[in-house]
């Protein structure tokens, strides 16, 4: 089958997101004896004529669409970002009858609702790499998708329960070229490289289970460092690692750092470090092995508040981890996340005063949690009457404790006003 996948995303504030899960799934599809055009919005001028030359040009039979974004995560001046998908579904029911088949983060969270909103007739929760071409396969034979795992489908009741993958070398990596045309013009942006899925945490307010799943599984190391060694070929020398914990397990990163300085290769990286368990060893690899930035979300700097989290460090950690970091020349930005249960005036403060103990080189502060559904900060949101049961959260609702409202904000932003460093 000819498979048109579009990435609907068309966001490049901070940094370019090339669309990495889309070229995973056409890495799959090729797999599978199909042909693939893969379209990156983000790098269109014209998205709706790039979607109708890819049409007329490629003739496609089906047409798999990521929906990445839901919105910005932002309480105050909240963007809502699915209908950029809207759009991209809208432009493609204009030049084709081709079906269209959603999925992505996004659509991973909330799939139903999306359906609807999209006006689309089937999408897949979780990793597409093995369902989606045997979605293909039954579409091909003219036989029934039902029963799928994963698989939503207007109207019809919920699917089988998705699989979990018990490794990710069993799907390919894609092809440097498909990366490639998505920084097009995007010079210095990072180059994304996921070596693990799943979080093993229960923090209170994320949705990385309900997209991920709980159960952590990797790429071989050896994978990892070989297709980072193709992009270094082709000339990209920044990558960013978008596991979700870097440092989680230990082994496997230390283990990864260690292949990459064998290998020699002449590359800078950032990535997202869980503050817990941190010591001398792993920072030192990390140094070694090429890493310049870390991101790290502590989201508070009161112990009540992170009980609250279920966060399984203390504030001790935090500061160990940033006096590590700083002593290898390892920028760190830090992450607040204030406001969410628990939280009280008393908390900000010490929040507030917590971070700038730690002298970070940049500090990055939300205001308001997201709620998102099947989390512990959406049940206590029901409990206390901010949401009715079972509401729809397709449209961003924020959990933001009563006694700071009117008060968050300024109390933020006059703290901030003399830290350029800082942003909301």
């Amino acid at each position: 089958m000819r498979v048109l996948l579009v990435s609907g995303n068309r966001e490049d504030v901070d940094i370019r997101v090339p669309a990495l899960g889309l070229a995973c799934i056409a890495a799959a599809t090729e797999n599978a004896g199909h042909e693939t055009f893969m379209l990156d919005l983000m790098v269109a001028n014209d998205p709706q004529s790039a979607i109708a030359e890819a049409v007329a040009g490629f003739r496609p039979e089906i047409i798999g669409m990521s929906a990445r974004n839901i919105d910005d995560q932002r309480m105050k001046d909240t963007r809502f970002l699915l209908d950029q998908t809207r759009d991209a579904v809208a432009w493609c029911r204009q030049t084709t009858e081709a079906p269209i088949v959603l999925g992505g983060a996004g659509f991973s969270i909330l799939p139903l609702p999306i359906l609807e909103y999209l006006d689309v007739e089937m999408g897949i929760q979780g990793e597409g790499e093995a369902v989606f071409p045997e979605l293909l396969r039954r579409i091909q034979a003219h036989e029934s998708v039902d029963g799928l795992p994963g698989v939503f489908q207007r109207g019809k009741v919920s699917p089988a329960r998705r699989t979990i993958s018990r490794g990710l070398d069993c799907f390919p990596l894609p092809d440097p070229s498909l990366i490639t045309r998505s920084l097009s013009g995007a010079k210095d942006a990072p180059v994304p490289v996921q070596t693990r899925r799943g979080c093993p945490l229960s923090c209170s307010y994320c949705s990385t289970p309900t997209i991920e799943g709980k159960v952590v599984r990797w790429r071989s190391p050896e994978r990892v460092v070989e297709w980072i060694g193709r992009l270094v070929e082709e000339g990209f020398r920044k990558f960013y690692f978008v596991d979700n914990t870097f440092n989680l397990p230990p082994s496997y990163a230390t283990h990864l750092c260690t292949e990459i300085i064998e290998a020699g290769l002449d590359v800078s990286w950032r990535c997202i470090l869980f503050p817990g368990g941190l010591d001398e060893k792993i920072i030192e690899m990390l140094a070694r092995a090429g890493c310049k930035e870390v991101s790290l979300g502590f989201e508070s700097g009161a112990e009540s508040v992170l009980s609250r989290m279920n966060k399984p460090f203390a504030l001790a950690d935090v500061r160990r981890a940033a006096e590590l970091l700083r002593s290898h020349d390892i920028r760190t930005m830090g992450f607040l996340l204030l406001g969410g249960p628990g939280e009280t005036r008393q908390s900000v403060d010490e929040s507030l005063s917590f971070a700038e103990s730690l002298e970070l080189d940049s500090m990055k502060l939300s205001i308001g949690v997201r709620i998102y559904p099947n989390t512990e900060v959406a049940r206590r949101a029901e409990k206390e009457g901010l949401l009715s049961s079972g509401q729809d959260l397709l449209f961003p609702k924020f959990y933001l404790a009563r006694e700071l409202e009117g008060w968050l904000y300024e109390r933020v932003a006059a703290h901030m006003a003399s830290k350029p460093t800082w942003t909301f």
